[in-house]
């Protein structure tokens, strides 16, 4: 009997000493519960949705053919056939310059060649008449009739009539080249258009003089024209975006004047060298030019409005997201191990985001691909329905593995 009150007593002192050992442990790990203070985040759930990388650019309105009429000779304007804003036709007249001077050229060449041309007659009967005395000469020389002197002198006359004659035939096609060249400048002081279009731009009045451009000195633009019924957009896109935009790539374009309306159009032609910008320093970013060929507007558009383009450069349909605000870059495990082992090495860094595990903290590196507006996608590392930390930057910046949270509603 007193055996079996010992052993019940020993029973009850263990049960006792094992309940104080767990009140105690509870309470110490409270404890330090208390003492770790927790980050307070906000969080979201991976989810999938349709996501679209696009890239932004600003730029102006331009017709796809645009035509400066310039000055081809020198002269004043004596005739202006068109006003600012007219539409016109291929073969239309435009505007004549004062043809006087270019046509006395032409008469001039003309009396010139008609003068030489009677010179030929008169030195070509000349020729043949010295040679038949030649060859006459030439026989009787044969004979041993006439002296060499004689047949020499016969020779030296007619190889001169031969040489005045092929002298006048050179002068003939000369001052013939003279006149085809003055016809075609008489040609160029009248202007018809060269395509059907509108005149955007006028930009001389009668009177004026017109003048002749130069390596050095640009001539006289007399006017501009444009045929409206394709436009153009042309941009500028940053070196760091260019290269993944592609030929006809569907682009969403909003023009100012237009503000309630939104323009369909393709990538038509990509800049193969950087747009010279000679103000820029040496370490400024450079621009592509980038044009975006408008689908039928319906609008009456003019050359010089200011839009802005989105160049649509890659959709996919119900793919796993999360806010780009969540992304974060950490130094690997492995990078952090190596240091410590040699002491010194290459600082090698991952991208990922942190996962939440009942109230903590657990870095995730990630795979991502394409970006859209303020989401991107994830490819690899997370599965639709994790929840995942996505701010404040604040704490992500120094949030660590294991970390105690204090979720936030946004």
């Amino acid at each position: 009997m007193p055996e079996k009150k010992s052993s019940s007593r020993k029973k009850r002192y263990l049960l006792l000493a094992g309940a104080i050992l767990l009140i105690a442990i509870i309470i110490i790990s409270n404890l330090k519960t208390t003492r770790e203070k927790p980050v307070k985040v906000t969080t979201e759930k991976v989810a999938r949705q349709d996501i679209t990388s696009i890239i932004s650019a600003s730029g102006e309105v331009k017709p796809k053919k645009n035509i400066n009429i310039s000055a081809l000779v020198a002269g004043r304007v004596v005739k202006i056939g068109v006003e600012e804003g007219d539409e016109v036709k291929a073969g239309d007249f435009l505007l004549q310059i004062d043809p006087t001077y270019f046509e006395a050229q032409v008469d001039r060449y003309r009396a010139t060649i008609n003068q030489l041309k009677a010179e030929f007659i008169k030195v070509e009967a000349q020729y043949r008449r010295d040679e038949k005395y030649y060859q006459r000469q030439k026989q009787l020389y044969d004979s041993a009739l006439i002296s060499e002197d004689q047949l020499e002198s016969a020779r030296a006359q007619y190889e001169v009539s031969s040489a005045s004659l092929q002298s006048l035939n050179f002068q003939i096609k000369e001052s013939e080249a003279g006149l085809k060249s003055a016809l075609e400048d008489l040609k160029k002081t009248s202007f018809a258009s060269p395509i059907d279009g509108m005149v955007t731009s006028l930009r001389v009045e009668e009177g004026e003089v017109a003048i002749v451009g130069t390596m050095n000195n640009p001539g006289t633009i007399l006017m501009s024209i444009a045929d409206l019924s394709v436009m153009e957009v042309e941009v500028e896109v940053d070196e760091t975006d260019v290269i993944n935009v592609k030929l006809e790539q569907v682009a969403r374009v909003k023009i100012d004047a237009f503000p309630e309306k939104v323009f369909n159009g393709r990538v038509t032609e990509i800049g193969s060298s950087a747009l010279d910008k000679s103000s820029l320093g040496a370490q400024e970013s450079r621009d592509f030019k980038v044009v975006i060929t408008l689908d039928n507007t319906g609008e009456h558009l003019k050359p010089g409005l200011s839009a802005s383009a989105d160049i649509i450069v890659a959709e996919k349909k119900q793919v796993p997201t999360i806010p780009i605000a969540a992304l974060v870059i950490r130094e690997t495990a492995k990078s952090i191990a190596e240091k410590t082992a040699e002491g010194n090495g290459p600082k090698k860094e991952e991208e990922g985001v942190f996962l939440i595990e009942g109230s903590r903290a657990k870095f995730q590196p990630v795979k991502k691909g394409i970006m859209g507006g303020m989401k991107v996608e994830i490819e690899s590392g997370l599965s639709e329905g994790q929840e995942i930390v996505t701010g404040p930057y604040s704490a992500l910046r120094d949030l660590k593995d294991g970390s105690l949270l204090k979720m936030e509603k946004k």
